[in-house]
């Protein structure tokens, strides 16, 4: 099962119809938290809201999440070990205030942790590639800070 979420931001009809559209190519069930979209979803299971033990239910089930470049879905997705793709929200196309999504995606797309796809399109190519592969996180993280983060804060703070 994919899990396509889009966070708490609201709406982000681009990334639900280019999801719907794959889902109807791939033989893999996709469940969507979608929010109020304008977007009638036609190939995926369509939630308007989902609470957040069914939030975590559909994370924790699936094999890969397709998501927004938000931090709290990017950070969980690492801790949770699953692989991620994201298509950030653009700006200038009404999707955020700003661009930090952007950043976000860029950042972590060099750092090679996440997948990240800049349209539909890189979209679309890349979850059709990783759907041929086994499906691995490209990176993990622990829920906590390592002990050579702490020291150094510390070092930080007590100069």
């Amino acid at each position: 099962m994919i899990f396509l979420t889009i966070g708490t931001q609201e709406p982000f009809d681009r990334l639900i119809k280019a999801v719907d559209e794959i889902a109807e190519i791939i033989d893999r069930p996709i469940i969507a938290q979608v929010a109020k979209t304008s977007y009638v979803v036609k190939n995926m299971q369509a939630h308007e809201f989902v609470s957040p033990t069914e939030f975590n239910s559909y994370f924790n089930q699936a094999k890969l999440i397709i998501s927004h470049a938000g931090m709290g879905t990017i950070i969980t997705a690492l801790e949770k070990e699953k692989p991620i793709i994201v298509l950030p929200r653009i700006a200038k196309l009404g999707e955020h205030r700003n661009d930090h999504q952007l950043a976000t995606a860029k950042s972590f797309d060099k750092l090679k942790y996440i997948h990240v796809a800049y349209n539909e399109h890189q979209l679309k190519d890349k979850l059709l590639s990783l759907l041929n592969e086994d499906l691995k996180p490209l990176h993990k993280i622990g829920k906590f800070a390592s002990k050579e983060l702490l020291n150094s804060i510390q070092s930080f703070i007590e100069s």
